[in-house]
C-alpha cells in the first residue's frame, strides 16, 4: 500500500508565501516524476511543477518564478514553495508521483488534496 500525504496548505494574503509538502510511504521501489496539480471547482485538475528524480523541474508559465518545487529522494518527499501568491492561485493543491512498488506494479498516485486561500 503506498500512501502519499500532503500538508502546508492554508491562509495567506496575496503577496505572501506558503510551503507545501507532500511525504510518500509504504510499498515503495523507485519514485520518477514528482508533481503537483491543483483544480479550482468545476475545473480540470492542472499541472503547476513537476519534477524528475534527477532535478529537472518544469513549471506552468503562470508561476513561473514565484514558485520553486525540491524534492528530497532519500524522504520521498517532494515541495512546492510559493512565493508572492495572488488571489488566482486559490485553489485545492494535489501531489503526483510516477511510482514503481515493489510487486513491480507501476502508476500514478495523488495526494489527498490540500487547500492554499489567497485573501486579504
Amino acid at each position: 500500500q503506498v500512501q502519499l500525504v500532503e500538508s502546508g496548505g492554508g491562509l495567506v494574503q496575496p503577496g505572501g508565501s506558503l510551503s507545501l509538502s507532500c511525504a510518500a510511504s509504504g510499498n515503495i521501489f523507485s519514485i520518477g516524476v514528482m508533481g503537483w496539480y491543483r483544480q479550482a471547482p468545476g475545473n480540470q485538475r492542472e499541472l503547476v511543477a513537476t519534477i524528475t528524480s534527477r532535478g529537472s523541474t518544469n513549471y506552468a508559465d503562470s508561476v513561473k518564478g514565484r514558485f520553486t518545487i525540491s524534492r528530497d529522494n532519500a524522504k520521498n518527499t517532494v515541495y512546492l514553495q510559493m512565493n508572492n501568491l495572488k488571489p488566482e492561485d486559490a485553489d485545492v493543491y494535489y501531489c503526483n508521483a510516477d511510482l514503481l512498488d515493489k510487486a513491480g506494479n507501476r502508476r500514478q498516485y495523488w495526494g489527498q488534496g490540500t487547500q492554499v486561500t489567497v485573501s486579504s
